[in-house]
């Protein structure tokens, strides 16, 4: 039972927030998460047709169905844990993917909290949003030369590029000729090639700025290059460097059905095209590259998945410090030799202090 103090108390309070700019009108967040968060979407202009479409994704399948109906000022920090323990409770979707729902929650939100609808944002589960990928297979230099047999000749440079310039399938899917310098040996990434879900085919600009790059091309897979563009790449600057069957872009489908049929063949199941880009990154972590130089080469602009690599960069430390143990070895004389030179040494005079 509310006392008249508590009134007074409630309203000095409300008083209080109001003066210093920090008072929310109650009836401000009486609007449900699913009506908030498709009118946040469609104020998203800038956002590029696959982001938008991974967004919706997320939110009618894994955060709407749960928390579609909740107003935003009855959102709390406990329902939003349930929701998000539900989730990882039921396995599906991936742990990953739950990572991302919850930071695209938490963002939603973040703009209500902006717009004045609720007085602070419920997403506040520590380590909610970090995502904790399992480590991805890394392939031999013999397996990789086995999978690019096995998918053909048509397509073998997808695999060989995918591995020894890290580009991603995407990227790879939107190479045109003019891109590729032969003489110069690199590829220039300007854009990457998508599907939506209609099976819209979308070319655009990499996802960040630092997915605009230069990458230079092994010379021992050049000439492979230059086959292919000679034998199976039409003339003009734009033409496709991957086509299907049609002698239109390769398709997603179509690529990832050659791909599962190859890996079958091989004995690596298991293995993802994405594989290919974490193996070719670890060998050049392996030769030397600094963490710098591995965000140019893969298109991060962050260190974070960079750094994954370095532990290749630790096995090659550990490398030269073994040939160096060699190399000391070798300099040595022998144990004999050690032995004499030190018994030729003068005996030291009794009269030194």
């Amino acid at each position: 039972m509310r006392t008249k103090r508590a009134a007074e108390a409630f309203e000095a309070g409300e008083r209080t927030d109001q003066g210093r700019g920090a008072w929310i009108d109650p009836n401000a967040g009486q609007i449900s998460l699913e009506t908030y968060s498709t009118s946040w979407l469609a104020a998203r202009a800038s956002l590029r047709p696959g982001t938008r479409e991974l967004y919706d994704g997320h939110l009618k399948n894994h955060i709407l169905p749960t928390l579609g109906d909740v107003e935003l000022s009855r959102l709390t920090t406990e329902r939003v844990r349930c929701w998000h323990a539900g989730l990882l409770a039921a396995g599906m979707p991936g742990e990953v993917t739950v990572a991302k729902c919850y930071r695209l929650l938490r963002t939603i939100l973040a703009t209500a909290v902006e717009d004045g609808l609720i007085v602070k944002n419920p997403c506040n589960i520590r380590n909610a949003a970090v995502e904790h990928s399992p480590e991805r297979r890394t392939a031999t230099i013999g397996q990789i030369g086995a999978l690019a047999d096995s998918v053909g000749d048509d397509l073998r440079l997808m695999v060989l590029l995918g591995t020894y310039t890290t580009l991603r399938l995407g990227e790879l899917l939107g190479l045109e000729r003019r891109h590729i310098d032969i003489d110069g040996g690199t590829v220039d990434v300007v854009q990457q090639a998508q599907e939506l879900r209609s099976g819209q085919g979308i070319v655009g600009p990499p996802k960040t700025s630092a997915g605009v790059r230069t990458v230079t091309i092994p010379e021992s897979i050049r000439a492979e290059v230059a086959a292919h563009l000679a034998a199976r790449v039409g003339p003009a600057p734009d033409a496709v460097v991957f086509t299907g069957a049609d002698g239109m872009p390769l398709r997603r489908k179509a690529w990832t059905d050659r791909w599962h049929r190859a890996r079958e063949e091989v004995g690596l199941p298991e293995m993802h095209f994405h594989d290919c880009r974490h193996t070719g990154s670890t060998l050049a972590a392996a030769s030397g590259a600094t963490t710098k130089e591995l965000m140019r080469r893969m298109g991060h602009a962050s260190p974070r998945a960079a750094l994954i690599y370095q532990h290749a960069t630790r096995d090659r430390d550990a490398a030269i410090a073994a040939a160096l143990s060699d190399l000391i070895d070798r300099g040595r004389p022998p144990a004999s030799e050690e032995l004499r030179s030190a018994d030729d040494q003068p005996e030291p005079r009794s009269d030194v202090p």
